[in-house]
């Protein structure tokens, strides 16, 4: 092989190495518990950031661009099967025990980057972070 050709193979065997350790380093095998202010930066940060609520009351109050499936009727469970495993996910319900389940399936999954909104729902009102209120999408 010629030199120019190696020095390229080790560069980029390097930059996929990086990138794999980055995310390693986040995340590690499992999934990562965010507070609601790192949930809004990482929101501000990657505007593509997926958002699941997990509750059955999505039409009280929710996350602004939040999808709903609820954990509770299958809903997610079928939408685990739809989602893109290459995208970024933040979870959040009402509860820790609902939550953290569905954190744990999408990693099991196969889901590389899934974030935990740490106090859920709860904890993103307290910090009075804008709300909505609509139909299930």
């Amino acid at each position: 092989m010629r030199p120019e050709r190696f020095i390229v193979v080790l560069l980029l065997l390097a930059l996929f190495c990086f990138l794999i350790a980055r995310d390693m380093k986040e995340f590690g095998f499992s999934y990562k518990d965010v507070s609601a202010r790192e949930a809004k930066k990482l929101m501000d940060k990657y505007p593509d950031l997926k958002i699941i609520d997990l509750s059955g009351i999505y039409e009280k109050g929710h996350i602004p661009g939040a999808i709903n499936y609820y954990i509770g009727d299958g809903s997610f469970d079928r939408a685990v099967q739809q989602l893109d495993k290459k995208d970024r996910y933040l979870v959040y319900y009402h509860a820790d025990r609902p939550s953290i389940e569905a954190a744990v399936k999408l990693r099991a999954a196969g889901f590389k980057k899934v974030y935990r909104l740490q106090g859920n729902y709860q904890a993103w009102v307290q910090e009075g972070f804008r709300t909505a209120n609509s139909r299930k999408a």
